[in-house]
């Protein structure tokens, strides 16, 4: 059979297919998985669901654990957690790839000292032409790439015993190449096994549309996606046309010179009652690897500390507040299998 009939048969087969169940990892339904363990997500209080502590952007074919010291990292890092804490912040969402500068040991013992909770994800990073992704991802099928990331989900990422909290994968601007479109696929497999959503670093809104597309093709119901980065694009329509088909719309990126731009897209998702789809956060952090103490941290204060005062001046009341920091993240990355 060719290829591509192929795929659209497998596609069919699994969107007619009974609903998926979660099986062994039933007891974890509407639990988020942290660096520590699982959390009811109704716990999860006030939460950035897309920051980095760690990056290093070599490239996949260069990168090593050896390039940096966890010490020194830990030392530049934990007090902007407690600061973001003692701003109001409890649950920080780590979305650093593999092969890109995820480190579980490092990030359970912040989350230790900060009292935060920490996730972070399983999945590859495809965008920037495939720089980040190992040859592997590459060379082998959807069905091999999710059967990876499931392994770290069941067993816990190499030997540290940390089980990721949700699938994170990245795709250039639309229409996707083979490569962006396969870990999207990957990562929606690996989605109906584990109930884990996922988080799309999406090149633009015809990128976004076209993820939809393929999740439904793979039996995957939009709520089950985050399209991360969503204040780049540019077209407001694609925004709410995401969020009405049950997407995530997420804007990161939130700094103080953002602030008036981010209220902005907040308002129209509220006049098109769209709310309780939108995510915000800072895309902050970066200890960058290879650069003089990690670079320029940026700590993720400016949302409690700024943003959400500039929401209150907007007119937005405390429920929608609180929908937007807490209630919509715990809904986001409650582990639950969400089928089209």
């Amino acid at each position: 059979m060719h290829r591509r009939n192929f795929i659209r048969t497998t596609a069919a087969l699994l969107a007619a297919a009974p609903a998926p169940r979660l099986s062994a990892q039933e007891s974890l339904r509407n639990q988020a998985m942290t660096v520590r363990g699982a959390v009811d997500v109704h716990k999860l209080g006030p939460t950035l669901p897309h920051e980095h502590v760690l990056v290093d952007f070599i490239g996949a074919d260069k990168i090593s654990r050896d390039r940096y010291q966890r010490d020194d990292v830990f030392k530049v890092v934990l007090p902007h957690l407690k600061q973001a804490r003692q701003a109001g912040c409890r649950t920080l969402v780590e979305c650093t790839p593999a092969y890109l500068g995820r480190d579980p040991r490092l990030l359970k013992r912040l989350a230790t000292a900060a009292d935060l909770h920490l996730l972070t994800n399983t999945g590859y990073y495809g965008a920037r032409d495939g720089k980040f992704l190992p040859a592997h991802a590459v060379s082998e099928d959807a069905d091999q790439l999710a059967a990876r990331w499931l392994d770290e989900w069941n067993k816990g990422i190499g030997e540290s015993g940390v089980r990721p909290g949700f699938i994170k994968i990245g795709v250039d601007t639309g229409p996707l190449n083979q490569v962006n479109q396969k870990l999207v696929r990957a990562a929606a497999r690996a989605h109906r096994e584990s109930g884990l959503t996922i988080a799309c670093h999406t090149g633009d809104g015809a990128a976004a549309m076209q993820e939809m597309a393929i999740l439904r093709q793979e039996g995957v119901d939009p709520s089950a996606w985050i399209w991360v980065h969503a204040q780049n694009e540019q077209d407001a329509n694609l925004h709410v046309r995401a969020a009405e088909r049950g997407g995530w719309v997420e804007f990161d990126g939130i700094r103080g010179d953002t602030i008036e731009r981010h209220v902005e897209l907040v308002q129209n998702m509220h006049r098109h009652k769209l709310l309780n789809r939108v995510l915000l956060s800072h895309d902050a952090g970066w200890y960058s690897v290879g650069e003089q103490a990690g670079g320029k941290f940026r700590g993720y204060k400016t949302l409690f500390e700024r943003f959400l005062a500039a929401l209150q001046a907007a007119g937005f009341g405390s429920d929608e507040i609180d929908q937007l920091t807490v209630q919509n993240p715990a809904n986001a990355f409650a582990i639950n299998v969400r089928p089209r």
